[in-house]
């Protein structure tokens, strides 16, 4: 009784009774398992053949077997099957189809997974990714041998001919088998005959799961036909974006195929220019139109299909980039998502990066819950170090130009007891808590949230609207002549004294992006939400959670007048330059506007900042802008910061790269206040506010 009660089960009664079915590949190879004399009683004659011929010959590619006895034994559990990856092999990962994964925090190969999903590429083979990756060669073949497996990527170059299948097998679909039917001129692609060489030898040197190196023997094996791939390897254009892009493509029913192209961008991190047709043709059946907020999501998938017919190959684009004696065919184009790659740790993202890439474009604004992706080669053109795209540079703009509107950094653990003086007389404030997109919130119940907020992360608070919400205008950059000339005005705000300082100070014309002019008193500002924070979205006060129902607080109040005539009135009304104060300042190309993604597009192609001559320029502003911004940063902390990091790590070359992957932005150490054109530090003493530091 008592050996009965706690016996263990084996590990045969934990396994299921029948295997799940799977779509085996005619290149796998099959190997026999443990097979007994009852085993052999219950095969049928053709199952018993096929086991002799695995067990007399060794191991035999799928295909050199009947179809149907192979499936048949697999079911029966009498073989297991080897996904071969060889040195050589080169994987192609299509968009995913029912792809699941729940991601297990710590678990090693589920890491080394998605590090190889969104390095891999169809012209880098598994020796060369191994390298790159400075990971070890059978670990990255058993990555990719599962992908495989699993029907997430398949084996170019892995190319089997009809004749030498076994004939159950011709009428089987096959990503990796030729169809005799097509026409060898009009292939792409030239192969060999390998009539000589053995199965195991000819799929690949190395099985995932047992060493087949040694079955050598060629008698009555298929043979399989060797591919000759071109070693001409043309860099491309990263596009980087973020999170936020790929939810809105899986939000609101865009597109019926989309959802599979949206999953891939976000689990493999990766789309490569192999999948942009199909990508494109998606996005084309896009409506144009959509009712509320279903609409940010249908602008977004429009202005990412124009950004990549932009972007990709492209011939005017690189006009001057390329060798004199190479054709200009453009670029390819890649999209690439920025988590994954700050996966990678920051010598193997560098690596990845100057392997396959000539440039990095950012899309803008890129969340602030992520690190940008900093590069000096290849150049990137975004934000140059990730301070850049943080509260510090909306200070720094505010500091250098004399300009902006009332501010207020509070460190965390800072406690307000009233609202201070300086937002007295507004109605709406744009909060930013550390590390998450701002919001704009009503001043009538904000103390609450504030004080909520600030327990666990620093707060920027801004005035943004006297009357409702402020007014914003986005002002695309490189300027043109024509823009630096007249008078003021709502459609030539490029004479704004701020930004001509912003001009002088900090070198525009080699970067792309846009500028925000804020103007809080306007009483024609467009109400709604989405515009008023570049489609970033609804604050977070409370990492994922509602402050105090603060999900009432971004209730905006949208007009009933239409976008389109809102605009033109606001357009027909007059304004002074004293009215509009620089809010922010934006790299890379917009995807929340179509009308400013044009924009910024065309001034990237009309003042050449791909070219090699900008390139070498951008690189050089870059590196001065990174160390104005971190001399900026360290001025107002105390203690070590980020620019002594940087310096304690070396060369001049990790100027633009992170030290560590989880390095996060230096957090502010004092209370800092801009007010009337001067940023200072702010003590609390005012008689309208009182405040209390607990850090």
């Amino acid at each position: 009784m008592e050996e009965k009660l706690f016996r263990r089960k084996t590990a045969h009664d934990l396994l299921p009774v029948k295997p799940v079915e799977i779509t085996i590949e005619a290149w796998w190879v099959v190997q026999s398992g443990y097979i007994t004399e009852d085993d052999i009683k219950i095969c049928t004659t053709s199952e018993k053949s096929a086991i002799d011929k695995i067990i007399d010959s060794g191991p035999q590619l799928a295909g050199a077997l009947d179809f149907n006895v192979v499936h048949s034994l697999y079911n029966k559990g009498f073989i297991y099957l080897d996904v071969p990856i060889s040195d050589d092999s080169c994987i192609a990962v299509p968009p995913l189809e029912g792809f699941v994964m729940n991601r297990v925090q710590g678990d090693y190969f589920e890491t080394l997974l998605y590090k190889i999903f969104v390095s891999i590429d169809e012209h880098t083979n598994v020796a060369e990714l191994a390298n790159v990756l400075e990971i070890d060669l059978s670990l990255v073949k058993n990555a990719v041998s599962m992908y495989c497996r699993l029907g997430f990527a398949h084996k170019k170059g892995q190319v089997i001919n009809l004749d030498n299948l076994h004939p159950s097998w011709k009428n089987v679909p096959s990503v990796n088998r030729l169809k005799s039917t097509l026409d060898p001129q009009k292939m792409l692609l030239s192969w060999d005959s390998g009539e000589n060489r053995s199965p195991i030898q000819e799929a690949g040197s190395s099985a995932t799961d047992t060493d087949t190196n040694s079955q050598d023997d060629p008698a009555e094996t298929a043979s399989v036909s060797s591919l000759n791939l071109s070693s001409g390897h043309t860099k491309r254009i990263a596009f980087l974006f973020d999170s936020t892009l790929t939810a809105f493509l899986m939000m609101g029913n865009l597109s019926p195929n989309l959802k599979s192209h949206a999953v891939t961008m976000f689990e493999v991190g990766k789309l490569s220019d192999e999948s942009l047709d199909s990508f494109l043709v998606e996005l084309e059946k896009v409506q144009s139109t959509g009712e509320g907020e279903a609409q940010r999501y249908f602008d977004h998938a429009l202005t990412l299909r124009n950004t990549i017919l932009f972007l990709r190959h492209n011939k005017d684009l690189v006009a001057q980039a390329v060798q004199p004696d190479q054709p200009n065919n453009g670029f390819p184009l890649d999209l690439l998502r920025c988590e994954s790659l700050l996966g990678l740790d920051p010598a193997t993202c560098s690596r990845v990066l100057n392997k396959n890439y000539t440039l990095l474009v950012s899309m803008a604004p890129l969340t602030n819950e992520i690190r940008p992706v900093s590069s000096c080669t290849p150049q990137h053109i975004g934000p140059a170090i990730p301070e850049v795209s943080s509260v510090w540079f909306k200070l720094y703009i505010y500091h250098i130009t004399g300009q902006g509107p009332p501010s207020l950094l509070l460190s965390k653990g800072t406690r307000l007891r009233k609202l201070p003086d300086i937002f007295q007389a507004y109605d709406r404030l744009l909060i930013t808590s550390w590390g998450h997109d701002p919001g704009v919130v009503p001043t009538s119940n904000v103390l609450t949230m504030l004080n909520d907020a600030l327990t666990h992360s620093a707060v920027l608070i801004q005035g943004h609207g006297m009357h409702g919400m402020g007014e914003t205008m986005h002002i695309p950059f490189p300027f043109d002549e024509a823009e630096q000339q007249g008078d003021f005005s709502r459609v030539n705000m490029g004479i704004h004294t701020a930004l001509k300082i912003l001009r002088n100070k900090v070198d525009l014309q080699h970067f792309c992006g846009y500028v925000t002019m804020l103007n809080p008193s306007s009483r024609h500002a467009n109400r709604k939400l989405s515009d008023a924070s570049d489609g970033r979205g609804e604050a977070d006060l409370a990492s994922g959670s509602d402050v105090n129902g603060s999900t009432e607080s971004f209730e905006m109040v949208i007009e009933e007048t239409p976008m389109d005539s809102a605009v033109r009135q606001s357009l027909e009304v007059p304004t002074t330059e004293l009215e509009w104060v620089p809010l922010e300042v934006c790299f890379g190309i917009p995807l929340f506007s179509s009308e400013l993604n044009q924009k910024v597009c065309r001034k990237i192609a009309t003042h050449g900042l791909c070219r090699k001559e900008s390139l070498q320029k951008l690189l050089h502003s870059s590196r001065k802008l990174s160390l104005q911004v971190l001399n900026f940063v360290h001025s107002f902390q105390e203690g070590i910061s980020a620019l002594d990091q940087l310096h304690d790590a070396g060369s001049s070359s990790s100027l633009l790269q992170p030290v560590s992957a989880d390095m996060g932005v230096p957090l502010p150490a004092k209370n800092l206040v801009f007010k009337e054109g001067v940023l200072s530090e702010w003590n609390g003493r005012s008689p309208s506010s009182v405040f209390f530091n607990h850090t």
